[in-house]
């Protein structure tokens, strides 16, 4: 009797270091332990929702996604820690700290309150701001414009405090909702720029760094809890390596997606150009509500001790 086919889906084309990650994770998997696999680099493509896939691989549809954090922090409250505005400054620290004892009570808070086993963490990057209007230095700057951003009422909350008016989107609309003008602005790594051509719309970015994105590389608890040792060793080794790769590439791209939006005519102002302690001040008091709902010893083992104090 053949294996079943273990499938793998995303939500960004081929030119995506996710998608990438997710080929090299196929790729290992494929003819091993757990039986064939097969990679949907982008549902959005066929015309399904990101909402739609992450469903897709909870009810066990699908064997493994990703999926940005705040998308699950409504139902998993613990993950609001990764998504604090200004509160990341070292990837590597962040990353590590998700590596240890963060990790894992952020893996366990999922398990407890979702249908999602969370496999792994990867590197979505600093999240910066790109408008079509004006240049963006400061809360002033913002005021009065319809920001995109993704389904996080954390995210939602950050932005307004920034003084934009912030509106969520499926991924699957992100592209025509700046092409069309319904948002004045849209915030994502800089990679996503250049993914969505984004760039075309949007001739001022600003580098606010205001998240750190953290995505969650998942797959249905009842699948993963369902395998046996050797299927579960071949799948963790797999993500070992995947994981390596993709955050890697993660840091490399930021570097050179800004040279590349620099030599498209992009005008990009880096942080010392922005008014970035007016920036950090308006999202205070939606950081300190947050800290003052999250477990404390989640806190200190995932954020700096200087955010702290």
């Amino acid at each position: 009797m053949s294996s079943p086919l273990v499938q793998v889906a995303g939500y960004q084309g081929g030119a995506s270091i996710l998608t990438q990650a997710l080929a090299q994770l196929v790729a290992q998997l494929d003819g091993g332990p757990l039986g064939p696999a097969q990679l949907q680099a982008d549902v959005t493509a066929a015309g399904e929702t990101a909402g739609a896939l992450f469903n897709s691989v909870e009810t066990g549809q699908r064997q493994i996604g990703y999926m940005a954090s705040g998308y699950l922090s409504a139902r998993v409250p613990e993950l609001a820690v990764l998504d604090l505005p200004f509160a990341i400054e070292d990837r590597r620290a962040a990353l590590a700290a998700l590596d240890g004892a963060a990790g894992a009570m952020l893996r366990e808070a999922v398990a407890r309150q979702s249908g999602f086993h969370v496999l792994a963490f990867w590197d979505n990057g600093f999240r910066h701001i790109s408008n079509a209007v004006r240049p963006l230095r400061s809360p002033a700057d913002c005021a009065g414009l319809v920001i995109r951003t993704l389904d996080s009422q954390l995210y939602r909350d950050a932005l307004d405090a920034l003084g934009f008016q912030a509106l969520t989107t499926d991924v699957k609309e992100l592209v025509r909702v700046v092409q069309d003008g319904t948002v004045q602005a849209q915030e994502n790594p800089l990679t996503n720029l250049l993914t969505f051509e984004l760039w075309k719309h949007h001739p001022h970015v600003s580098l606010s760094g205001h998240f750190f994105g953290v995505l969650l590389l998942v797959c249905p608890r009842a699948w993963f809890e369902g395998l046996d040792r050797a299927q579960r060793q071949a799948l963790e080794a797999a993500v070992v390596q995947a994981t390596a790769g993709q955050r890697q590439s993660a840091a490399a791209q930021d570097a050179s997606a800004l040279a590349r939006l620099a030599s498209l005519g992009v005008q990009v102002l880096g942080q010392d150009a922005l008014d970035l302690p007016a920036l950090q001040g308006a999202t205070a008091e939606v950081r300190q509500r947050c800290l003052a709902g999250l477990p404390a010893e989640l806190v200190r083992a995932y954020l700096p001790p200087a955010l702290l104090g």
